[in-house]
């Protein structure tokens, strides 16, 4: 019989002593994974764990540092069209099975978790068919093709949007609404008082306007938000433009050019690394709407007009924005129609209208989950028992 597909019994020893993490590529697929160790890890000091990702993912730098064993296995994503590229990566999954099916024998698990990425699929099949107890965990709103593949083998599927059951519509008794651990992550961060005052010269008083493209920033809403700065003068909120780092020397460069002189209630800054206290003082967001961005606004309870970014797979940046579109937690500007004047009128239309700002955080509120975390925790807790 192929190794790969050997069936092996196991002693069930109830508490999760083991586990085995895997997730790749970016934070939003990392970061979830690494919120259930600590979790875990709280509750159990001993425990044990080994997380399976690749050399060339952003897991390959986090991990270590955060003092958990780490192992690589070799593998490439999926063309959506046929391709020859398809050919290889077929190669390399059975192989990177084959690794990691010795990895995990060799580990002895209680558990296997996979948060996203294509890495997930040799692992989680690995263990899926090595009779290890598995759960896989979908941020957003449309399922990328990796879960959908794993759906069929995996004991749960954990969801963070209720739009995405139509995507395991076969495997409803496997799935749970758990929501994202980031959730938890952000309500528990602690106020900053004067935050505003002390981190941007702001005033701590006045409703507040946060623009951001995510982390590396976005040229359109950078752009949009730029040429209405002029614009936010004398208004009675105040304004924060995070342009992401590698894009805030050229844009003050084009407003010096253009001999713009922002206003006292405005501040361009390059990047902001404490956004969940940040959040905590701010009224309105303007930004994309990844997965995980969208897990801190619900939780938070912040309204939000999203610009999705047309630049990903599958276009779940729409689908995530239209799943609270759909329940008045926020508003939506295709990046198509970013044109002048759109975004200003936009912020004056919740800004200056405080009833609609306030019936959008209940909403936004309303989906948000608190307790993703502990969730997990508990389903991961039950298929291991």
């Amino acid at each position: 019989m192929n190794p790969i597909f050997y069936r092996k019994e196991r002693i069930i020893v109830g508490k999760i002593n083991r586990i085995v993490l895997s997730g790749g590529g970016t934070g939003g697929h990392i970061y979830p994974a690494l919120s259930v160790y600590k979790r875990l890890k709280a509750e159990n000091p001993d425990l044990q764990a080994l997380y399976i990702g690749t050399e060339k993912g952003l897991e390959a730098t986090l991990i270590p540092k955060e003092g958990i064993e780490f192992k690589a296995i070799k593998i490439q994503g999926l063309k959506r069209s046929l391709s020859l590229d398809n050919v290889k990566t077929g190669y390399e999954l059975l192989m990177s099975m084959r690794r990691a099916q010795k990895m995990i024998e060799a580990f002895k698990p209680d558990v296997v978790l996979g948060t996203g990425g294509y890495v997930c699929a040799p692992v989680l099949l690995a263990a899926a068919f090595l009779s290890y107890p598995t759960m896989i965990h979908e941020q957003n709103s449309v399922a990328g093709i990796t879960n959908k593949l794993l759906a069929r083998f995996v004991s749960k599927i954990g969801i963070c949007f209720d739009d995405v059951r139509s995507d395991f519509k076969n495997y409803e008794d496997k799935i749970v609404l758990t929501g994202n651990p980031r959730g938890q992550e952000v309500v528990n961060t602690p106020n900053l008082p004067n935050i505003l005052q002390n981190q941007f010269n702001l005033d701590n008083n006045l409703p507040t306007v946060l623009v951001f493209g995510g982390s590396r920033g976005a040229p359109a809403i950078n752009q949009a938000a730029i040429n209405e700065i002029s614009a936010f003068n004398h208004e009675n909120y105040q304004v924060i433009i995070a342009t992401g780092s590698e894009h805030y020397d050229q844009l003050v460069a084009e407003i010096n050019h253009k001999m713009i002189e922002a206003p006292s209630n405005v501040r361009v800054v390059p990047y902001i690394e404490n956004m969940p206290e940040v959040f905590k003082a701010i009224d309105l967001v303007v930004c994309r709407s990844g997965a995980t961005t969208l897990t801190e606004l619900m939780a938070l309870g912040l309204p939000s007009i999203l610009i999705p970014s047309p630049y990903v797979t599958n276009n779940h940046q729409e689908m995530n924005a239209k799943a609270l579109v759909s329940k008045q937690a926020a508003l939506m500007i295709l990046e198509k129609n970013l044109n002048k004047d759109v975004l200003k009128v936009y912020i004056d239309g919740l800004m200056k209208g405080k009833k609609n700002l306030s019936l959008m955080s209940n909403h936004a509120k309303e989906l948000g989950i608190i307790d993703a975390t502990d969730r997990i925790v508990r389903e991961l807790e039950a298929i291991a028992d």
